[in-house]
């Protein structure tokens, strides 16, 4: 009797079941590592803005403070958007006529105020508060890395929940002193005190209390 299948048959039917496994095996890591790349959760990709604003400029060149244009880090759950008027502070004498501050002055002239495009953002469900991670010693850089070298501002950190708890359960790591929570090449030098040692000061809650759900979704 001649065989319905012949050897070509089975090695068909071998390839289709390794094609469908390796497919399987394929859909799992996408499903589970795609959402930490970089490309998902968008670190490293400049935003594109109104104005192509530089903190490597403003920051690493000119020296200016985080705080002059992002006034209420150090008081607000927000650091604040600076308005025209700040950005005006400076170039209603310099670069006044510059194409690519167009729109800052449009802005200033109709009094509507420029839409820039959220870098960092998190869900509805989550709160952070500025103020209290300043309060505490964490450095601007820790969140936003260096922004004093970012030609175009770009998200550093993924601030998916993992990362966000892993800092939670032992701050120490990136506590600072006060007078460096805004200094972007800050580096611990011998006499600074130690990780402990500002734990102990800030009366930092152990992880417990730092981890537990409403901490953060309230």
């Amino acid at each position: 009797m001649t065989p319905i299948f012949g050897p070509v048959a089975n090695l068909a039917a071998k390839l289709v079941l390794l094609a469908a496994g390796g497919c399987l095996v394929a859909i799992f890591f996408i499903g589970w590592i795609g959402p930490s790349t970089g490309w998902a959760t968008r670190v490293g990709y400049p935003v594109t803005q109104p104005v192509p604003f530089s903190h490597q400029h403003h920051v690493g060149g000119l020296g200016l403070d985080c705080r002059f244009c992002h006034t209420t880090a150090e008081t607000s759950a927000t650091a604040g958007i600076p308005p025209t008027y700040t950005c005006m502070t400076c170039h209603s004498q310099v670069w006044t006529n510059a194409e690519v501050l167009a729109p800052v002055r449009a802005s200033q002239a109709d009094g509507q105020p420029l839409h820039w495009v959220r870098v960092n953002e998190l869900p509805d469900y989550v709160y952070f508060d500025h103020s209290i991670h300043v309060a505490k010693g964490i450095g601007c850089v820790t969140c936003h890395g260096r922004i004093d070298e970012m030609p175009l501002t770009e998200k550093a950190q993924s601030l998916r929940m993992q990362w966000c708890v892993e800092c939670h359960r032992d701050p120490r790591p990136h506590l600072r002193p006060h007078d460096a929570v805004f200094d972007m090449g800050w580096k611990r030098a011998p006499e600074t005190p130690s990780a402990d040692a500002l734990f102990r000061q800030y009366h930092i809650h152990d992880a417990a209390a730092l981890t537990d759900c409403t901490v953060c979704h309230r």
